[in-house]
């Protein structure tokens, strides 16, 4: 099953991050042309990415708290 809950460690996530970032940089590095032309939507998509990933992680801990 793809879509079921993982419990990770934080330097797991840390290693996953790092592997994001690096195939990242590789597919920008690799095919700049390609994406320049829709680089504000590339920012705009992880502008509300990160913004949903903190407001998550926010409620998260004022639930926790109760």
């Amino acid at each position: 099953m793809i879509f079921k809950s993982y419990t990770f460690t934080w330097w797991q996530i840390g290693i996953f991050k790092l592997a994001l970032l690096a195939i990242g940089a590789a597919i920008g590095a690799h095919w700049h042309e390609f994406f320049g032309a829709s680089l504000t939507t590339l920012i705009i998509i992880a502008v509300i990415a990160g913004f949903y990933i903190a407001f998550i992680c926010l409620k998260q801990m004022n639930d926790a708290g109760r």
